[in-house]
């Protein structure tokens, strides 16, 4: 009776939890090459050129699947960027960060960071498309 109540209080919470599930029960079964109901890049379409997150889907099922060779054939750059996403996430859900964080956090994420940022994601463009 107790978790009925919890899941009622978080309602958004719990739907959330639950649509991520399904989310990768879906990329780790089916593969997006072969199945026309994932999406397509809109930019690919129109162009015939790939974006820089042309194949992150691919990546997603390949990772699930734990093929970390496949995963990187897809999408380098998406796997390269994991762990900077996960560490951004981490500081965004740090309550009370130290000062020692907080630098971390400005080195890593303020300006300088994202023009560096920009500047890999549009020479990752160009060389997949070019290269």
């Amino acid at each position: 009776m107790r978790v009925l109540e919890l899941c009622k209080k978080n309602i958004g919470i719990v739907v959330f939890l639950i649509t991520v599930i399904i989310l990768i029960a879906a990329y780790k079964i089916f593969d997006p090459i072969v199945n026309d109901f994932f999406p397509k890049c809109p930019f690919f379409v129109l162009t015939g050129y790939q974006c820089p997150g042309c194949g992150s889907q691919r990546a997603v099922h390949e990772l699930l699947n734990f093929n970390i060779v496949g995963a990187w054939r897809q999408n380098a750059l998406f796997l390269m960027s994991m762990p900077y996403v996960l560490v951004g996430l981490i500081f965004n859900y740090v309550l009370k960060p130290s000062p020692r964080m907080l630098y971390w956090r400005k080195v890593l994420f303020g300006q300088k960071a994202i023009f560096l940022v920009l500047i890999a994601i549009v020479s990752f463009w160009v060389w997949r498309n070019f290269y």
